[in-house]
């Protein structure tokens, strides 16, 4: 991952980021066809679905904190 600090800032304070990936041709015609169907790029659909992703994770994680906390239902 690259990152690039704003003129005259800190890195760690800024809000996005560089990431550079190499995918094989067939990844990619399918992300641009799952993105197509949306009307969104392929950058922002692979962005949403990250996004999407870690909510995903870190709501499970909460879940189970909770579950061990006060017992499962």
């Amino acid at each position: 991952m690259t990152r690039a600090a704003p003129a005259g800032g800190d890195p760690r304070s800024m809000g996005t980021s560089v990431l550079s990936l190499r995918i094989d041709g067939e990844l990619l015609e399918r992300l641009r066809h799952h993105a197509a169907k949306r009307g969104m790029s392929v950058q922002d659909y692979v962005v949403r679905t990250l996004i999407r992703d870690d909510f995903d994770e870190r709501f499970n994680a909460a879940v189970d904190e909770t579950e061990r906390f006060y017992g499962a239902a």
